[in-house]
């Protein structure tokens, strides 16, 4: 029961961070798009302030790598902590295109930003939240994969052997029986 609500914690743990990193991206997007929200009237004085004040302490927004540099470690921290089950259509080639254009996308996009017209505006955030999607998506299938391919011991039954006595001990009180046990990758007569 306590491993369940481990696992139940940590998924919990794992969802509050994707949230927050899509916050961050939303943030991003807010910060280097600011013209393209204020023309919809979609900005707030309070938000504005508070990233203002942000940048101030951290630095995030100062350069539109930095931002986004910080969600991708953050979505790899995430990916790692995710167990997924095994999908046997997940290969090693779709999770290499997914996250080479998913890399394009987020992270080549930034010369859009020198363009005045809101096309390009619009256009920097689709590829923005494009790139992020399928860099979640490639996050989620290498965490799946790996974790599958790397559970040769399913039944965990190499953490679970011990050593057990092989000598055959004589008392009043004894009774031997003769036993097999895997240890250390080997069964061994007990």
């Amino acid at each position: 029961m306590q491993g369940e609500d481990d696992l139940r914690g940590l998924a919990k743990i794992m969802g509050f961070m994707r949230a927050v990193i899509i916050i961050l991206v939303i943030m991003h997007l807010y910060w280097f798009c600011y013209g393209f929200f204020a023309q919809r009237q979609w900005t707030l004085e309070l938000i504005n302030k508070i990233l203002q004040n942000f940048n101030k302490t951290t630095g995030l927004f100062s350069h539109p790598l930095y931002s986004k540099l910080f969600a991708v470690l953050l979505l790899g921290l995430t990916c790692l902590g995710t167990k997924g089950i095994k999908n046997e259509k997940i290969s090693w080639k779709k999770i290499l295109i997914s996250s080479f254009i998913g890399t394009v996308f987020f992270f080549f996009n930034s010369f859009l930003l020198e363009f005045p017209a809101s096309g390009t505006t619009s256009l920097y955030i689709l590829s923005t939240g494009a790139g992020y999607i399928l860099l979640m998506q490639a996050g989620v299938w290498i965490s799946r994969l790996l974790t599958t391919n790397l559970m040769t011991d399913v039944f965990n039954n190499e953490n679970e052997s011990f050593q057990q006595e092989t000598r055959l001990l004589y008392n009043e009180y004894s009774v031997n029986l003769p036993t097999k046990f895997y240890y250390h990758g080997n069964w061994h007569k007990g």
